[in-house]
């Protein structure tokens, strides 16, 4: 059985190389059919690796260098060929690697995506999409942070990727593509809005029309399409009202004796619903459009989010 080469980029992360090695690790163990390369500072990583103890299926891509989320994308993508991001992509590109994970720079994870991997053809930009859960599962936000300012075109694209991303990974039959805009009605939105609405009508998918930014959680639809200034608005403030309402609810749980024994007999379902809604457990966000599978994780994320980022290119390749 031929083993799905995954790289990892090892230097973009908040936590640094341990947790992304560490991560790495709980993924090979989990998947035997997986092997892995971490891309970073060779000496570096072999220290970290030391920690984990051996596994005959993880491997270091040297890349002594590192792109900053300060740093222009194109710029640093042009001069730094010897970065993790930049190395990773060409393990790619060249075959040594199936699919790359990277909590970097999301500005410098496409530009050398699309540059290095390339777009898949009739692709005119590649989207972040991103699982966010809801009161039905779960619904691929799309574009989460990727492009800032969309074509009407664009967003038709965005809907038809997500639809099949949906259809092909989650497993939802003829999912549900919605455009989010601030009203129902055809006629509203901004000038790309009103534009995108009759392309995603005819192109073929499952179109469930304009919804507000309130039906999002409720689950109305399976791929909620937007630009990435939008979509990363609606991510980070879905991200911050979940950790502020379960930090109230506990607060409010701990008030009195009485919600304290309240709060222990519900402790098991409090449990599961804040794994709902902790990134960790999605691992990373794939970009759509690309002709290889490009994860990005998210920037503070630790071992278990890259060991289900890594879970992420299994799913992905099956």
């Amino acid at each position: 059985m031929s083993l799905l080469t995954i790289a990892v980029d090892t230097m973009g992360g908040d936590l640094g190389p341990s947790a992304v090695v560490e991560g790495a690790f709980r993924a090979a163990k989990e998947f035997a059919e997986v092997k892995l390369l971490l891309v970073g500072h060779e000496e570096m990583l072999a220290q970290e690796m030391k920690k984990q103890g051996a596994h005959k299926n993880i491997s270091i891509l040297h890349a002594p260098t590192v792109i900053t989320p300060s740093e222009v994308p194109t710029t640093a993508i042009r001069e730094k060929k010897d970065s993790s991001i930049v190395v990773g992509l060409r393990a790619v590109k060249e075959g040594t690697a199936s699919a790359f994970v990277s909590a970097g720079s999301t500005g410098a994870l496409l530009t050398g995506a699309t540059v290095i991997i390339g777009r898949k053809q009739g692709i005119e930009r590649p989207a972040l999409g991103t699982l966010l859960p809801t009161a039905k599962g779960f619904v691929l936000l799309l574009d989460s942070g990727a492009n800032m300012d969309c074509k009407p075109s664009y967003l038709a694209q965005f809907g038809q990727m997500g639809a099949e991303y949906m259809e092909k990974v989650m497993g939802i039959k003829n999912p549900r593509v919605g455009l989010i805009n601030v009203g129902a009605e055809e006629e509203k939105g901004n000038a790309a809005a009103k534009e995108a609405f009759p392309l995603l009508a005819a192109s073929g998918v499952n179109f469930a029309g304009n919804i507000e930014g309130r039906e999002v959680p409720m689950g109305a639809v399976d791929v909620a399409v937007c630009d990435g200034f939008t979509g990363n608005i609606v991510l980070k403030y879905t991200e911050g009202f979940a950790k502020t309402m379960l930090g109230m609810i506990k607060e409010e749980l701990l008030a009195s004796t009485i919600t304290k024994i309240g709060a222990a007999l519900a402790k098991p379902a409090f449990a599961r619903l804040k794994k709902r809604f902790d990134y960790r457990e999605v691992g990373g966000a794939p970009f759509l459009g690309l002709k290889s599978l490009v994860v990005k994780a998210h920037g503070s994320s630790d071992a278990l989010a890259f060991k289900n980022a890594i879970r992420q290119c299994v799913i992905f390749s099956d």
